[in-house]
């Protein structure tokens, strides 16, 4: 078989379920999926949001516009009256803003920002150009009502009156400077902005924790937050609030500022900088998507050699066009399985220490499988079901090499 027809074949996990069977036993799992399997995922993910019901994807919409502004609430009121110089006032507010994201990641929801690495799944003809749109479009308009039902609250709830009104102060000089960006600017903040969210989004794939997908969230959304970049979910929040606060005279003299000043927050000045700053989403998130996607998947999916889109269809293609390939993948798939069964298994394992050869008869594995198995030839298994924790390997050596199986 020629060597470009391997490096296009789906990995193991892709093709059989692999981890499935391996998530039994955490030794055998990777601390995090490897790139191409993440974009594998992302692809598979993205395709379910795009065919999501109406309801559901508004529901979930409400919830990323309602959280992102939870996000902007916290980071508002701890970037209050901070005395900590400029860098680690922006820092920090990075660091709390991005409890929004890891609500939308974790608890679930549908964020218009992240939803530009639909373009994935896109490029693959697994999504229709009009299916993309309509996820977008939905998703956008519910992330911008679950904000206003937020600022609804907060505002009347009197968040903004906190600390003599430095909250509000520092809420109202926070809308006031995104108003005051040009077309160019905004484009160009937005661009670096959904870089970083779309990066978070694809590390938070790779991890198998929930506080690994917290990890890979967190420095992402801290840099873009710090760096001034700007987030048209969030700015949906953000400026509106400070609209309503233009209005409030003791915030602007705690603000130290005049109405003069604040003429960009208007509606008109909120669809200024939310044109440039969503175009800009779209780009910057929408780079990340076609990036990876070209690297890991563009020969795969143009190739014809996988052209069905279930898993089962490209089962069947790897199995026909590549036999040998399979029957690698098959065993790795058994070894997986019959490890797992032999640490959760103690009569299994009772019957491996018996006799190895008739406890493995109903398994189909090569004599050098096998005979891997009986020995404890840790070095032979992990360059087949890849690298074992430290006391995984332990174990097998004392089960395995003492022939204690």
């Amino acid at each position: 078989m020629a060597r470009s027809e391997l490096t296009n074949l789906p990995q193991p996990a892709e093709t059989l379920g692999l981890e499935v069977i391996a998530e039994k036993l955490e030794g055998l799992v990777p601390d995090a999926y490897q790139p191409r399997q993440i974009v594998a995922r992302l692809e598979d993910v993205c395709a379910a949001k795009a065919c999501q019901d109406t309801f559901s994807l508004t529901l979930l919409g409400l919830l990323a516009g309602f959280f992102i502004g939870l996000g902007a609430v916290f980071s508002t009121l701890v970037t209050t009256d901070l005395a900590l110089g400029f860098g680690l006032n922006r820092l920090l507010g990075g660091l709390t803003f991005s409890l929004g994201l890891i609500l939308v990641v974790i608890a679930g929801a549908e964020l218009f920002t992240g939803n530009c690495l639909i373009i994935a799944p896109w490029l693959s003809k697994r999504v229709s150009g009009s299916a993309l749109l309509r996820n977008w479009g939905i998703v956008y308009v519910a992330n911008f009502a679950g904000a206003a039902i937020l600022l609804a609250i907060i505002f009347h709830g009197g968040f903004w009156t906190l600390n003599g009104y430095g909250v509000g102060a520092n809420a109202l000089m926070i809308a006031n400077s995104k108003t005051g960006l040009s077309f160019g600017q905004a484009l160009s903040l937005g661009i670096m902005c959904n870089i970083l969210v779309c990066l978070a989004v694809w590390l938070g794939l790779a991890a198998r924790t929930v506080t690994g997908k917290i990890l890979a969230i967190v420095f992402p959304i801290t840099a873009f937050v710090a760096c001034g970049f700007e987030h048209s979910i969030a700015n949906m929040f953000f400026i509106p609030l400070g609209m309503a606060l233009a209005n409030q005279a003791e915030v602007v003299q705690a603000a130290g500022t005049t109405a003069a000043q604040l003429t960009g927050l208007t509606p008109l000045g909120l669809a200024q900088n939310l044109v440039p700053v969503t175009i800009g989403n779209i780009i910057g998130g929408g780079s990340v998507g076609v990036i990876y996607w070209l690297i890991f998947l563009r020969k795969e999916r143009t190739s014809g050699a996988f052209a069905g889109t279930s898993p089962h269809e490209r089962l069947a293609t790897v199995k026909t066009r590549f036999p040998q390939t399979y029957a690698v993948e098959a065993e790795t798939r058994t070894l997986v399985s019959v490890l797992a069964r032999a640490r959760d298994d103690s009569a299994f394992l009772a019957r491996l220490s018996e006799n190895p050869d008739k406890a493995l008869a109903g398994y189909e594995l090569t004599g050098e499988a096998k005979a891997a198995l009986a020995s404890g030839d840790v070095q032979w298994l992990e360059s087949r079901v890849g690298s074992l924790d430290e006391p995984l390997r332990t174990w097998l050596v004392s089960r395995l090499s003492q022939e204690k199986w």
